[in-house]
């Protein structure tokens, strides 16, 4: 087993293979009681201490063992210079073996976190026991997503020109993001408009939650890191989710779900509609009043939970929208 040490308040780390620091804490029941195990993987500019609020009495009573863990360069996890799709699936898969969750594992992936769940269930599939993604992104160069999903979305102009920005002129991506978050920063009663009101009133009650400040992104370290995560999540993949095939083509139930808030500013809902068509052996689930931020309200938590998990019908969050 490779090494680990504790920090305290259930958090911990492990030395992987290549020798990185990775980062984790446990939540839920003790793993040895569990029922069911999840490894849950954060978005951008975030870290393990940014909870998925599942209501503790669900956790108690069905037996979930949440693993929350620091992404490569987040929070207490060394950063990876060869990051990738598949190095982010491999550090799940040795944090799973250090911590023997058994054959198969759950995971969740919320937002930026999506892209190394989609490389879970293109390289790791038969560890998996089923996955939930929750506001996932969708990358404007999968080779198959039609002009007609991204035409009209003034997203893809701008995640391109950011895209080759952070490529070829980091210095010049560095200086905007400091200008932009000392403009953009909640200060003075100020709101960001990529949050709805909705996603601004479950922050009240979010552990962990701070917003990207200038004198955050002034850290080089902090920026080249952000920069890698983004570069790896919207550059071109080495697969395309919308190719994939059923990782579970022996179960009858729909193991894979995916979801969306009608109201999410950050991600287009079309094309989180467009991947759902595309892929009928996910389970698609809608938000109505949703925005960006479901993993902080604690109902549409349980929801995915028990739908993951059991397998439970969701009419309230059934999409109304015809296939």
């Amino acid at each position: 087993m490779v090494s680990a040490e504790t920090n305290g308040n259930n958090s911990a780390s492990m030395k992987l293979i290549d020798g990185r620091k990775l980062a984790y804490k446990e939540r839920g029941v003790p793993k040895e009681k569990s029922n069911y195990r999840i490894i849950f993987v954060h978005g951008f500019d975030s870290s393990k201490e940014r909870d998925f609020l599942a209501p503790q009495e669900l956790m108690n009573t069905l037996g979930i063992y949440i693993i929350q863990f620091d992404r490569a360069g987040y929070g207490g996890s060394d950063p990876n210079p060869k990051r990738s799709l598949r190095s982010e699936a491999s550090d799940i898969e040795e944090l799973a073996n250090h911590l023997e969750l058994g054959s198969k594992f759950h995971i969740i992936g919320f937002s930026m976190g999506s892209y190394p769940t989609w490389s879970c269930i293109k390289h790791l599939s038969h560890r998996l026991a089923g996955v939930a993604f929750v506001a996932p992104i969708v990358n404007y160069q999968w080779p198959s997503l039609p002009k007609s999903v991204t035409k009209n979305d003034g997203r893809t102009r701008w995640y391109k020109r950011m895209t080759l920005v952070a490529r070829y002129a980091p210095k010049l991506l560095h200086w905007w993001m400091i200008r932009k978050t000392s403009r953009t920063t909640p200060t003075n009663n100020s709101k960001p408009t990529y949050f709805t009101d909705k996603d601004l009133e479950l922050l009240k009650n979010a552990p962990g939650f701070q917003f990207l400040t200038a004198e955050k992104i002034k850290s080089r370290s902090v920026f080249n890191n952000l920069r890698s995560d983004f570069l790896v999540a919207f550059s071109k993949w080495d697969f395309d989710p919308l190719e994939l095939s059923n990782p579970f083509p022996e179960n009858d139930k729909r193991l894979v779900h995916i979801w969306h808030g009608c109201e999410d500013r950050f991600i287009n809902l079309k094309r989180q509609r467009h991947v759902s068509e595309r892929l009928p052996w996910i389970q698609y689930h809608e938000v109505r009043d949703g925005g960006h931020l479901l993993i902080y309200d604690t109902i549409v938590c349980e929801a995915i939970l028990k739908s993951l998990l059991l397998g439970e019908d969701t009419p309230l969050y059934t999409p109304k929208f015809s296939s």
